[in-house]
């Protein structure tokens, strides 16, 4: 390994720290649960004498231990920033001054995409860039645009909407983009294609989603703090979610940038140089990642064999294993994404997601020389989808107990309970409230901690007064209330399906769409019977317990409205006109923002013909095409094409499959004849008649 890397700032001194905080968060969070785990002990009528009530033990300990691990980083989160920080961070060691004067690197800007809207994507990207050229360091940075899109009508729009971005910037040479024939290993496969490519020319690079926004400045600051700490491999920022319209997409944004305070506080302050990679919105070192980071095919069978889907968390893994550091830095802000607009589409996310990071449950256990602190993550991660399980398991498992007790006589010598006397059930109501109070307590209590925080720091008028802060904050819990079985139910699901190997359809993120009643009945309706059905049971069997059971029944049953009304962006703009759920970069002018909202609102006017219609007829875009494509006609593949082009002339592009097409465009000489042929079509053909409609459109122009 190279000196370099173990040279620094408080290298060893960190190590120490982190260790020392990790230690006591593993006390609070084992001895918290033990305590919680004795008292639902004696809760239980048998105290553990059964295999039922063991089961519901374990299940409530493993649950309890996760939660409690969210509770206490954000307590941590809380106390590091009433101590004004966490002066071990790398930002905390270099004085403004000096990362100023901190010469620059060549840096790659990425952002591969995936059937995403165009016109969109490519928008944020303008404002990236223009950012960046405000702070004057432009020329340190190239841009690439790496496609995956598999749609002609999509990747032929993302050629042409590149083009004209490269021409409104002056970019020239500087803005690149690439779309790979063969799209294999998702998104880690496509950022390998580019290093393959060119990943020599830079040093740094990068990573952005279709939504992310970056300010030039933190952008800068992080290609500054990577030259001033050369054992860093990665640095992650913590991306606030911002342009939220319905009201789904403002609760995330709000819980998002007002929580995340403390969390991300508290999670940077335990995992310290041991942080993991999101995937987007941070910059990696090149080199090592490299030579370190390559992915290979898991080995196992079912989702255990394969590609990688969730790269990120493994990536950051690897880095360390090198010996690199890896951060997350809260103290860079300016790092910007959106949310999905509604449950329908967030759900649909999370089913990928929930594939993705079961797999790591493979790294984490047979992977040698990880560091604990990155298995650890890959722990978090399979928890975050598998809490989902366990939970639902819980609930089956309190349901028999219930059912036991109500239908069946009392056991007096349960199985595994040997001896003359019999074991005695008893009930403790008041140690069962005091149990269920203290599980809320750590759910609720870090959102009210978040609060103080605001109060302390002064900054309650950022998100609309403490009065309306705290509206928000008790909106956000009724809806996270609401919410919470619906993901359960759907997360168990995913978690069964992956498990099985159910094949996933990868897709881009819808934006704008509001969930319709027909869809939300469709795709919550299992949901919906069976919390009725579950709620019934509980009433045919007692009236407290089914009084117990609502909580979760409830919001199973209103799922669908729920939904629909969730996806409505008439009432987030609602809320927001009353300064409700409201964020800071919403009061406060931010030249990024501005920019990729302006650059958004300048879609070019509507066309009549589609874009691969466009590549057809018109010459400039036809032209362009033909630069970008190859020479595919070669043996065979001459006559194949051929056919293909004079099939598309004769009857249109519907008269081919999408694979087919893709050929054809993909192909300089079949781009070539398509434009000559259509423009000698007769009016009454497909390509007459779009000749029409385009000569039209000038006219009107």
């Amino acid at each position: 390994m190279d000196k370099s890397k173990t040279q620094g700032p408080g290298k060893h001194r960190w190590r120490l720290v982190a260790n020392m905080r990790r230690a006591v968060l593993m006390l609070f969070v084992f001895g918290q649960t033990g305590v919680a785990s004795y008292y639902l002990l004696w809760v239980l009528p048998y105290h553990g004498g059964t295999a039922l009530e063991i089961g519901m033990l374990a299940l409530f300990a493993i649950l309890y231990a996760w939660i409690a691990v969210g509770f206490w980083t954000a307590v941590f989160g809380f106390v590091v920033r009433l101590m004004g920080g966490d002066r071990h961070s790398i930002l905390k060691r270099h004085p403004d001054a000096e990362l100023q004067q901190t010469p620059m690197a060549k840096t790659a800007v990425l952002l591969p995409i995936y059937h995403e809207p165009v016109h969109w994507t490519l928008s944020g990207l303008k404002a990236v860039y223009r950012d960046i050229e405000r702070t004057g360091q432009i020329e340190h940075f190239e841009f690439y645009i790496l496609s995956d899109s598999r749609d002609p009508d999509v990747w032929l729009e993302e050629q042409v909407t590149w083009n004209r971005v490269a021409k409104e910037l002056g970019g020239e040479g500087r803005i690149f983009y690439r779309r790979r024939p063969v799209n294999l290993n998702y998104k880690s496969g496509n950022v390998a294609d580019f290093l393959r490519r060119w990943g020599k020319r830079c040093k740094y690079m990068v990573v952005l989603d279709a939504d992310s926004l970056m300010t030039g400045s933190t952008i800068v600051r992080m290609v500054q703090l990577m030259q001033r700490e050369p054992g860093v491999g990665i640095l992650q920022t913590n991306p606030n979610i911002i342009n939220g319209q319905s009201l789904f997409a403002r609760i995330q944004q709000f819980a998002n940038r007002f929580y995340s305070t403390l969390f991300a506080a508290g999670l940077a302050a335990i995992q310290m140089g041991d942080a993991a990679f999101w995937g987007h919105n941070a910059i990696l070192r090149i080199e090592p990642f490299m030579k370190h980071c390559g992915l290979r095919k898991l080995p196992g069978i079912g989702i255990f064999g394969g590609p990688i889907m969730s790269h990120d968390f493994v990536e950051a893994a690897y880095m360390g294993r090198a010996g690199y550091e890896v951060w997350l830095e809260p103290g860079l802000s300016g790092s910007y994404e959106e949310s999905p607009p509604t449950l329908a589409d967030e759900l649909a996310r999370d089913s990928r997601w929930a594939k993705g990071n079961l797999q790591h449950l493979w790294v984490m256990l047979r992977e040698p020389g990880l560091r604990f602190a990155h298995r650890m993550a890959f722990l978090n991660g399979i928890m975050a989808y598998v809490a989902s399980p366990l939970w639902l398991g819980f609930l089956i498992l309190t349901t028999i107990a219930a059912a036991n007790m109500t239908l069946s006589p009392i056991e007096y010598f349960p199985d595994g309970h040997q001896g003359l006397f019999p074991l005695w059930p008893e009930w403790r109501p008041e140690w069962a409230l005091g149990l269920a109070l203290s599980t809320l307590a750590l759910l609720f209590f870090p959102k009210f901690l978040a609060v103080i925080d605001a109060v302390i720091h002064r900054y309650t008028k950022d998100f609309g007064g403490l009065i309306r802060l705290f509206c928000s904050v008790m909106l956000e819990i009724i809806i996270s209330v609401l919410l919470a079985p619906v993901r359960m139910w759907a997360h168990s699901r995913y978690v069964v399906s992956a498990l099985l190997n159910v094949s996933l359809q990868w897709a881009g993120q819808n934006r704008t769409e509001e969930t319709s009643w027909k869809e939300a009945l469709i795709t919550q309706l299992p949901g919906m019977v069976l919390g009725a059905g579950w709620s019934a049971f509980a009433w045919s069997l007692d009236t407290m317990f089914f009084l117990w059971s609502l909580p979760v029944a409830l919001p199973l049953i209103l799922a669908s409205p729920t939904a629909v009304y969730l996806s409505r962006n008439s009432l987030g703009q609602a809320l927001k006109k009353r300064r409700l759920l409201l964020i800071p970069e919403e009061n406060t002018a931010m030249a990024l923002l501005e920019d990729a909202v302006t650059y958004r609102a300048q879609e070019p006017a509507d066309s009549t013909l589609t874009p691969l219609e466009q590549a057809v007829l018109r010459l400039d875009h036809n032209r362009l095409h033909q630069a970008l494509a190859w020479d595919h006609r070669r043996g065979s593949r001459k006559a194949e094409l051929e056919l293909c082009v004079a099939r598309c002339l004769e009857l249109g592009p519907d008269a081919l499959t999408r694979s087919e097409m893709s050929q054809i465009v993909r192909d300089r000489e079949s781009l070539k004849a398509l434009h000559e042929g259509a423009w000698r079509s007769v009016p009454s053909s497909f390509w007459g008649r779009s000749i029409a409609r385009l000569s039209a459109r000038a006219k009107d122009a």
